[in-house]
């Protein structure tokens, strides 16, 4: 029996044309890893869809395979909380408590062992929410998410930022601490994103340069920012600097060109890797708390909060302040 196609599916599934080149691909031997690469799909789906839609003999075949595909695509068979009143109101109830769907599924396990029409696996939950079967309020998830994000998962995603040099190629003499000139920075985000101040920190004397950003954040402001309020550092002082992988700092190869600064990137979700400059921007929250609009600072607003954070005793510099840390290093315009 031939099932006609209903015409387009989400990007998610596999077509009829994915599954040929599926099939051509498997005749001529080729590594799965190669196939999925071919459709732009992940090897895993690639996996499942071999061993789902092969043939009793273990052949696959694509016309059989999608026809396959298209008859449990047709799910006959009503939606579980559509068709259960007291499934659907157990599960609104929970997510009223803010339960997530996967603590939601395995209560239902626990608490009705003995009865399947109880029973809900969490991905029908979120296909019930998202269909707007647990109404409005009630049925929502903790985030506030209405609508599925778009799933990649298996496919790698290319780097946000090119030509990156991660932090491991850093030189080592940056973790001695004991020659200036290897600085750490940031941003810190104000109320709804919409503003931000860039922080620089010195990691022998933690030396504080604050970046105004009058104009936004992103690549093209911060670049300019970071450049012209940089030129007085002597060129001594500008050895290295480490970023995490923000899209701010996307032309960072004009940046190195144009303040003499080597760009190393930390890896992803790895903020102990600028540790000093974590600390300091805990110490900016003073002046700047979280949730405040952060452009109503001016220039001379920052140099002063600079200031003061520089002539101010550090216990890990003996008790010095990073302003007389650099002084005993350097006289010149970063001491004034």
């Amino acid at each position: 029996m031939i099932v006609p196609d209903p015409g387009p599916i989400s990007p998610r599934f596999l077509t009829q044309d994915d599954r040929i080149a599926i099939g051509d691909g498997l005749h001529a031997e080729l590594p799965v890893k190669e196939i999925a690469a071919s459709i732009g799909k992940s090897f895993q789906s690639v996996y499942r869809e071999i061993q789902r839609g092969s043939k009793p003999n273990g052949r696959y075949q694509p016309w059989w395979a999608h026809n396959q595909a298209l008859l449990r695509r047709k799910r006959p068979k009503a939606e579980k909380l559509r068709d259960s009143e007291p499934l659907r109101t157990t599960v609104r109830e929970k997510l009223a408590e803010k339960w997530s769907p996967q603590q939601i599924s395995r209560f239902l396990a626990r608490a009705y062992p003995g009865e399947p029409s109880m029973r809900a696996c969490p991905e029908t939950i979120y296909r019930a929410l998202f269909a707007g079967l647990l109404g409005r309020r009630d049925g929502k998830l903790r985030t506030g998410r209405t609508r599925r994000r778009r799933q990649r998962r298996g496919v790698p995603s290319p780097n946000k930022i090119k030509n990156m040099t991660l932090i491991h190629q850093r030189p080592a003499e940056v973790n001695d601490r004991k020659i200036p000139g290897h600085w750490e920075g940031d941003l810190i985000i104000g109320r709804g994103q919409g503003s931000a101040i860039g922080t620089l920190v010195e990691r022998t004397t933690r030396y504080v340069q604050l970046i105004h950003l009058p104009r936004g954040w992103k690549a093209p402001q911060v670049r300019n920012a970071i450049i012209m309020q940089t030129a007085h550092i002597p060129p001594q002082l500008k050895r290295t600097l480490t970023w995490d992988q923000g899209r701010e700092l996307t032309l960072h190869q004009e940046i190195e060109a144009l303040t003499g600064f080597r760009i190393y990137f930390c890896d992803p979700h790895s903020p102990w890797q600028r540790g000093t400059n974590e600390n300091t921007n805990g110490l900016l929250r003073q002046y700047f708390p979280k949730g405040s609009d952060l452009s109503i600072h001016s220039a001379r607003d920052l140099q002063e909060v600079a200031l003061q954070l520089n002539h101010r005793p550090r216990l890990v510099l003996g008790d010095r302040t990073p302003t007389e840390a650099m002084k005993g290093w350097l006289t010149g315009a970063l001491t004034s």
